[in-house]
């Protein structure tokens, strides 16, 4: 099965309760199926500076800004296929560009110790990493997602993630799955995941529930709730 590579739509973010997914999922299967994975967990390993330099610059929302990650999903151990990630957003518009490799391959390629297959996203990658020199994982990130995709043809995507946990050690995405907890009790992250407009239906069952689109970022919300506490106690205590 071929692997998509390269990505391009709108991402919508959603803080919904379970009360409030209960109540959505029934007109949402009326249009959406949940895909073959079912319920699945994606653990990210993200990368960036000694200052995280890309963080802060994405959580003062530029009109341009990127990042990468290593992804997996389910359990993962050295020989488990991983996507490199370069994502980046321009004008609401995200831009993802992925290279599937083996865990222990894709972390020595990032690290300086070794290569990935040749082709144009790996160049980007590499040239990514060049430019900002001291890249190397910061925070570990996992939660459990329900997907679902359109049935009418559409590229339209809906996904649901909860239990998000975050970390800064033992980043490795073949560790134990552990973290701090980014959401309240209950709560849900939904996004809406498409090439253009939503449809009407959608709209309107957005509307019907009262449910508003807002800026969520997870790794953004892992640094202001692990690092920039820290850096800013210790900026305070000197």
């Amino acid at each position: 099965m071929a692997v998509q590579t390269v990505f391009k739509r709108y991402e919508l973010k959603f803080l919904l309760t379970e009360e409030q997914k209960a109540r959505l999922l029934p007109e949402i299967e009326k249009h959406m199926s949940l895909d073959k994975y079912g319920r699945t967990l994606i653990k990210n390993l993200y990368f960036d500076t000694d200052t995280y330099r890309l963080i802060r610059r994405s959580l003062e929302k530029p009109a341009y800004k990127e990042k990468l990650r290593i992804r997996s999903y389910g359990n993962t151990n050295p020989d488990s296929t991983v996507f490199v990630e370069l994502k980046k957003k321009y004008n609401g518009v995200v831009y993802k560009r992925r290279i599937p490799m083996e865990e222990q391959a894709a972390m020595a390629w990032l690290q300086g110790r070794g290569n990935a297959p040749e082709s144009q996203i790996a160049e980007e990658i590499r040239y990514f990493a060049g430019y900002y020199e001291t890249l190397h994982p910061t925070v570990f990130l996992s939660y459990e997602r329900e997907a679902y995709f359109c049935r009418e043809g559409s590229d339209l995507r809906l996904t649901f993630d909860d239990n998000i946990l975050c970390r800064q050690e033992a980043l490795s995405l073949c560790a134990e799955n552990y973290g701090t907890p980014l959401l309240a009790p209950g709560q849900v992250l939904m996004e809406v995941k498409c090439p253009g407009g939503i449809p009407l239906w959608l709209t309107s069952l957005l509307s019907r529930e009262k449910l508003y689109k807002t800026s969520f970022s997870k790794y953004g919300t892992a640094y202001q709730t692990m690092i920039f506490s820290k850096r800013k106690e210790n900026v305070t205590n000197v």
